[in-house]
């Protein structure tokens, strides 16, 4: 199949719009036309797992983290990422990265890790704001139902565990159609009055094309008022970190022990364990110690994330248990959530898992 089928499924389970600003997610090597036959999903991409790619007949690679993250300035031997952009294009492989957008996603890694920790009433830790979007438009009485339920099916209208919310109101909409009009309704060079459905719904600013298009499609009037508005509302479907309950409440040292079989973690650092039992989780794959305020805010017991620093330790002491999984130990499971999704949408096409512990930290 096309690249173009597989990334625009991946972009409707993480959105880039729910990328961090620094991040580089996306097709970073390859054209979306291009045909592929296989593709690998990794963690990172190095010369190993290029290797592998090849071996295994594979044309694509997914990565979680991005092969080009800073600028790259000059391709020459000796560079690392010079060397692997060399290698990709030398075999014609394609790379696509999912960084922090699965992070962000609700269904994405962080969803993943509780999946596997099996916790309960799960939710975004810390969620975004300044994602979502009003749209308000005006149609006809009798074409409202139809107008409704196009833009529900492109989006919008979902507002946390509902979906096709919207706010409706009937008035008088007036209008004049000019000589060179076509009007629907009335009569050129004539002021008209038509009773109208005023319609508003919610929906997640990166979907305005997709929605703007499906009005378009259906709206009756040859000229389409509608208005926009930002909001400042959180969205509950993308933020940084999750939380969720266990079943039942366990002692600190039992939790992370279950901790380590669950997510195959060698070694966890963590802060003196507490006397009280623990209920309430947070998580966050990768670098997540900004994630500390939040975390107590939000009545976690214990925090699971990574690269904690010395003082993160120190000043969380008696507020919240930390416990350090490792950056490489929390995200190689981005294989197995991509691996299962990609084959449950394509399960005629082959998806690979690479076999390659790519971690660059090790212990004695």
């Amino acid at each position: 199949m096309k690249l173009i089928e597989l990334t625009e499924f991946l972009e409707s389970i993480a959105p880039l719009a729910f990328q961090e600003e620094y991040d580089n997610s996306g097709l970073l090597a390859g054209s979306p036309e291009k045909e592929i036959t296989a593709a690998l999903v990794c963690l990172d991409i190095t010369p190993q797992v290029i290797e592998e790619a090849i071996n295994r007949g594979c044309n694509l690679i997914i990565s979680h983290h991005p092969f080009i993250f800073h600028g790259l300035k000059r391709i020459s031997p000796g560079n690392t990422q010079s060397d692997i952009l060399v290698s990709l294009i030398k075999h014609d492989i394609a790379v696509y990265a999912i960084h922090t957008n699965i992070d962000n996603a609700i269904g994405g890694l962080n969803g993943f890790l509780c999946r596997k920790l099996g916790l309960l009433n799960v939710k975004i830790l810390s969620e975004k704001s300044g994602m979502l979007s009003k749209l308000v438009t005006f149609c006809p009485l009798d074409y409202a139902e139809k107008l409704r339920m196009t833009m529900f099916e492109a989006g919008a209208g979902v507002i946390g565990k509902y979906d096709f919310c919207s706010y409706n109101i009937s008035g008088q909409g007036t209008f004049r159609a000019s000589a060179e009009a076509n009007p629907f309704v009335g009569e050129k060079n004539k002021l008209h009055f038509e009773e109208e459905t005023r319609i508003e719904v919610i929906f997640p600013t990166h979907i305005r094309e997709k929605l703007l298009k499906a009005l378009f499609s259906v709206h009756p009037y040859e000229e389409v008022a509608y208005d926009i508005y930002p909001l400042s509302n959180t969205f509950p479907a993308c933020g940084a970190g999750m939380t969720g309950e266990l079943a039942k409440s366990q002692n600190a040292g039992d939790f992370l022990e279950s901790v380590k079989h669950k997510l195959s973690i060698k070694v966890l650092r963590h802060s003196d364990l507490p006397e009280k039992k623990i209920r309430k989780v947070a998580i966050c794959s990768g670098s997540g110690s900004f994630l500390i305020p939040d975390a107590i805010k939000a009545g976690a017991e214990v925090l699971l994330t990574a690269d904690l620093k010395y003082h993160d330790f120190l000043d969380a002491n008696a507020r919240l248990l930390l416990a350090d999984i490792g950056h490489y130990e929390s995200e190689q499971w981005i294989k197995d959530l991509l691996t299962e999704r990609l084959i449950e949408k394509f399960p005629t096409f082959a998806v690979l898992s690479s076999g390659l512990n790519t971690n660059p930290v090790h212990y004695l």
